[in-house]
């Protein structure tokens, strides 16, 4: 999520290392979602039983277009597309999924129909591809594999979309998208945090529904906990496990903490909070792997600028089962798992951002392996 570099005192890191920024207390200058909060190599020095898994592939870097976000598609002939918003050049890029080799881009700069302006999340369900462009404040449905534009909205209500999670439902499509708004700017041009009782508009909750060419959305519920506990700061990555009526919000204002919220469908926090002790920097990209028998992993992104780490937690008890890291993927925002079967990875891959400049996939079975997870056959 970072952009505009503004890295913190070494005293300031001390002090989140410490826990001393968990204290009762608001911040009054917090980390924004485009502000650089990186920490070092040694973030994951305290992680236990750390293991390196090596990618299987690494993209092309392309710094130019500063990629945030992932999600990947399924064509009817079998091939991957992985998606990536590029927030610099505004458009999307796309690699294949199963070598990694840039395909094509799509979009210019503009907020016409197939156009965007910092294009920052992007999720897929079914030939539907949900792109949110922070600075059109909107969303913007297109049909893959043409990018048709079917579909924009969210201009009334959002103000500085980030993120989102998309669940298909009957008749429809359930989307989640984060809103990471300020309170304005102090006398140094700098973001304020809102009070915490203006942070009850953190989520948008739609429901969109697509018929051919006739495509609508309407805004569900607007969420959002503001007490000191279940309040969300700084928000970009979200996920949602409909099974099990849950919705996990990445906390990415360090200098509260560095940890996941747990809220459920409907919007209420549930007093659930993870990856406290676990998250030595800042918590970004949230994805889900599920089994056939209800069991499966939560996988949460510790974004650090030297390496990233990716800490797993168990699908019912959120109970903490081990972290791995990449040979050399760092700085990730996004992540993307697909739990689908190719020629390539025959158990799915795990795709995660790189250095803002391209993209890396994992072996699913290299992961499993790696962190001794049962079998998980498909749900």
């Amino acid at each position: 999520m970072f952009l505009d570099p503004s890295p913190r005192p070494l005293a300031l890191a001390l002090a989140i290392t410490l826990g001393l920024a968990a204290c009762d207390r608001q911040p009054s200058t917090p980390v924004t979602a485009d502000s650089d909060a990186r920490v070092s190599a040694s973030e994951s020095a305290d992680v236990a039983d750390l293991v390196t898994v090596a990618e299987a592939f690494s993209t092309v870097m392309t710094p130019e277009d500063n990629i945030d976000s992932l999600a990947s598609w399924r064509a009817g002939d079998g091939a991957v597309w992985v998606l990536a918003t590029a927030k610099s050049t505004d458009k999307l890029v796309v690699y294949d999924g199963q070598t990694g080799e840039t395909l094509r881009s799509f979009g210019v700069r503009g907020d016409g129909p197939g156009q965007f302006k910092r294009p920052n999340g992007i999720v897929i369900a079914d030939d539907l591809a949900f792109v949110i462009e922070r600075d059109n404040r909107r969303v913007q449905v297109l049909r893959l594999p043409s990018f048709e534009p079917l579909l924009s909205f969210g201009t009334d209500e959002l103000v500085k979309p980030y993120g989102g999670w998309v669940d298909k439902t009957d008749g429809g499509y359930a989307l989640y998208v984060t809103d990471s708004y300020t309170g304005g700017t102090d006398g140094l041009d700098k973001d304020i945090a809102p009070p915490l009782t203006e942070l009850d508009r953190r989520v948008r909750h739609y429901r969109v529904t697509v018929d051919g060419t006739t495509a609508n959305a309407t805004l569900v519920g607007t969420y959002g906990d503001t007490s000191e506990l279940g309040a969300l700061r700084v928000v970009e990555s979200l996920w949602g496990d409909a099974a099990n009526n849950r919705l996990l919000i990445a906390e990415e204002d360090e200098e509260y903490a560095n940890e996941v919220k747990v809220y459920d469908l409907e919007g209420n926090f549930t007093g659930q909070v993870i990856g406290k002790e676990t998250f030595q920097a800042q918590a970004e990209g949230l994805s889900l792997k599920t089994c056939g028998d209800g069991s499966g992993w939560w996988i949460g992104t510790q974004q650090g600028k030297d390496h990233s780490v990716f800490h797993l937690f168990e699908r019912q008890s959120f109970a903490h089962v081990g972290s791995f890291r990449g040979a050399k993927v760092a700085n990730t925002d996004g992540i993307w798992l697909d739990p689908q079967a190719s020629e390539r990875f025959p158990e799915g891959a795990l795709y995660a951002v790189h250095d803002d400049q391209g993209a890396v996939a994992f072996d699913w079975r290299a992961l499993a392996t790696a962190l001794s997870l049962p079998k998980c056959a498909a749900e």
